[in-house]
């Protein structure tokens, strides 16, 4: 982008609306040379609205910026890193009087139009809705993805699937661009992880090439981008992505994201683009319940052809409770070794192939990391939370880390009580069953309660 240019939009960003500078001049491609500065619109219309309501201030701020008069010319097009080519008749010099409107875009529109690479989308076919094992904790996930897909740019947008690794939301990501181009094979649907978002404009800088690494981008129907959470910190990218999020967003064109975490709590990311994720619709991908995760492991097995039972399913559910990634990787494990040692996959052939994986998981969550968890994040000293005081500050967070305990580790309700400073297994008990029916009608408790679950087994 020209220096020139870019200082002009930043003051005419404090004087005009988002909507004007969004709209009308964020668009434009701009080129600088000796003989004046030459702004590129994309269409005729949009550059009879450039000409008659924003040259006169364009061109007064331009001549401020320089320290003299420069011409500033409208034209229709791109300059794709070309000089452009003299054309009087579709230029629109600052003191030339108006065209009349069909005389601006027939030169521009006969220039030949240079052979676009074939496009690459870069998803993977096999994700796709088919092959998700849907459950409770991803469901609103599933049912928002399909619906950007039968309806992308119009359903929501952007939308936003955050939670930890290894939970789906890739694949859901993938999903949805399988389905779109499924509906529309003609349509541009972009994946990419945000590390190659942000090598590409390194890149782009390198070879002062940007304008075309915007069109790459501003181009597409569909912009997929995979956990923007490596954009914290980085403010360059954030610049950049904030106004190809402008022009997509702008042009109704479809943005599907993901992220680790929910983006309010990204640390060195800019306020305006979190807010600007807050548009469309966010949705928590929660860690697999029980039944979905043996679900997911029938699954997966089936897909492999391999002879999985259920209770070795239900084995490696029960024990590992962290996310899908981690499944999957026990499940090759055992039809490697079943494959190598010709044997059956049996509990105890389970057991001891991942013994390793198994004990980490099962030291990775323990009732004292509970508590200590729980109390951090309540904020109360621990040495409260196990004392028998019964303030609501105290007993809320108490029954809390009660039934995480009965929920995430293999103690009996005996043994958790005898942790809490030893009290009596029925108010374990009852401490499950209130936090169970907070759960299901209080929203903040809710929260709190996927919140903490994300913390102990991310």
């Amino acid at each position: 982008m020209s220096d020139l240019w870019r200082r002009c939009l930043e003051r005419l960003d404090g004087e005009l609306s988002p909507e004007d500078v969004h709209t009308w001049l964020m668009p434009l491609q701009a080129r600088e040379d000796g003989t004046g500065l030459y702004l590129y619109a994309p269409n005729p219309y949009s550059l009879e609205a450039v000409r008659t309501q924003f040259l006169v201030r364009i061109e007064a701020i331009i001549e401020h910026l320089a320290g003299h008069p420069l011409p500033v010319r409208l034209e229709i097009g791109s300059h794709g890193g070309r000089p452009a080519p003299a054309r009087p008749a579709s230029s629109v010099a600052a003191t030339t009087p108006a065209p009349a409107p069909t005389h601006a875009p027939s030169p521009a529109m006969q220039m030949p139009a240079a052979p676009e690479p074939p496009h690459q989308h870069n998803l993977d076919p096999h994700y796709t809705f088919e092959t998700f094992v849907e459950g409770k904790s991803n469901q609103l996930g599933k049912a928002a993805a399909m619906q950007v897909a039968m309806n992308p740019g119009r359903a929501y947008n952007p939308l936003l699937l955050y939670g930890g690794t290894g939970l789906g939301k890739t694949h859901l990501m993938h999903a949805a661009g399988n389905l779109l181009l499924q509906n529309n094979p003609e349509a541009k649907v972009l994946y990419l992880r945000s590390e190659q978002f942000v090598s590409g404009m390194v890149k782009a800088l390198q070879q002062k090439n940007m304008d075309d690494f915007k069109r790459r981008f501003r181009s597409v129907d569909a912009l997929l981008i995979d956990d923007i959470q490596f954009f914290a910190g980085k403010d360059t990218t954030q610049e950049e992505f904030f106004h190809t999020f402008n022009a997509l967003f702008e042009a109704k064109q479809q943005i599907i994201l993901t992220c680790d975490r929910y983006p309010k709590e990204l640390d060195k990311l800019e306020p305006r683009l979190k807010s600007r994720l807050g548009w469309g619709l966010s949705v928590a991908i929660e860690p697999p319940d029980f039944e979905t995760r043996a679900a997911i492991l029938l699954s997966k097995a089936a897909d492999k052809d391999m002879a999985l039972s259920e209770d070795v399913a239900m084995l490696l559910a029960r024990r590992i409770r962290s996310n899908v990634r981690d499944l999957e990787g026990a499940l090759n494990t055992l039809a490697a070794r079943a494959n190598f040692y010709r044997r059956a996959i049996t509990t105890d052939f389970a057991e001891e192939t991942l013994r390793d994986l198994l004990n980490t998981h099962a030291q990775a969550v323990t009732v004292p990391n509970i508590q200590k968890t729980v109390a951090d994040y309540y904020q109360v000293r621990l040495s409260d939370l196990l004392s028998k005081r019964r303030v609501r500050s105290l007993a809320r967070p108490r029954q809390v880390a009660m039934a995480l305990s009965k929920e995430l580790t293999e103690h009996s309700l005996p043994e958790i009580g005898e942790a809490f400073g030893g009290r009596d297994h029925t108010t374990v008990l009852h401490a499950c069953r209130t936090i169970r029916g907070f759960c299901e009608k209080d929203v903040r408790m809710r929260q709190d309660w996927e919140q903490l679950i994300r913390i102990l087994t991310g």
